[in-house]
């Protein structure tokens, strides 16, 4: 008897199988759609004083880079920022370093070779024309211009 209901097991099985491999796969039916080839800007923010990328920024880099991988890269333009706290040599250079951070980031990511500018704009813009301080400039903006391929 145990050897029936093995038999039976065996043979429901391989029927199963093979209605698996018959179905349809409707994952063949989702397609991606192709990046959006245009200019896009990315803020990576930084912490208080610090040129190092957080763990969050490295995410967002990694997944805007991601999504223009398809697409002709033009040029990359990043430009770091600070606020105004401070002195303003110090704010220049920190903007600086967190340039650079970002472009460095951006070409260990594997994008394809294209122009890089790289500015500071220290605490430059950082406050209002009616002398309000700007909040949250500590980033770094970064400007992909892309074309389709």
């Amino acid at each position: 008897m145990a050897r029936i209901v093995g038999l039976v097991g065996a043979m429901a099985t391989t029927v199963g199988v093979a209605a698996c491999a018959s179905a349809p796969d409707r994952r063949a039916a989702i397609e991606t759609p192709p990046p959006s080839c245009r200019e896009v800007t990315i803020p990576v923010y930084f912490e208080a004083n610090d040129a190092d990328i957080t763990p969050e920024g490295r995410r967002v880099l990694a997944a805007e880079t991601q999504a223009v991988r398809g697409c002709r890269i033009e040029g990359v333009r990043v430009v770091g920022l600070a606020d105004a706290v401070g002195d303003p040599a110090a704010n220049l250079e920190l903007s600086k370093r967190r340039a650079a951070s970002v472009a460095e980031a951006i070409k260990a990511a594997g994008l394809p070779d294209a122009e890089f500018e790289v500015a500071a704009a220290g605490q430059a813009g950082s406050v209002a024309p009616d002398g309000q301080l700007r909040p949250v400039r500590r980033r770094a903006d970064v400007t992909l211009r892309l074309s389709p391929p």
